[in-house]
């Protein structure tokens, strides 16, 4: 038969909580951290992605009559 954990006295109890309670809010401004980079990542790469789309769209439309190309 086991015998049951010791009581821990007041005083580390208190350390430990405030330790876990710290630990947790440092792990949760550090993932909105990550997710704010990400979001921002993702809005550059959806900025440049329609960029190239409309270049790729002004190349591939024909030039009206009579217009001249100013691409080298």
């Amino acid at each position: 038969m086991a015998l049951p954990p010791p009581a821990m006295p007041p005083p580390l109890r208190r350390l430990v909580h405030t330790w876990s309670v710290a630990l947790q809010q440092r792990a949760r401004r550090n993932a909105m951290v990550a997710l704010t980079a990400c979001t921002q990542r993702r809005a550059e790469r959806e900025d440049v992605e329609a960029f190239l789309a409309a270049r790729a769209d002004a190349r591939r439309t024909p030039l009206l009559e009579g217009s001249v190309s100013l691409h080298a």
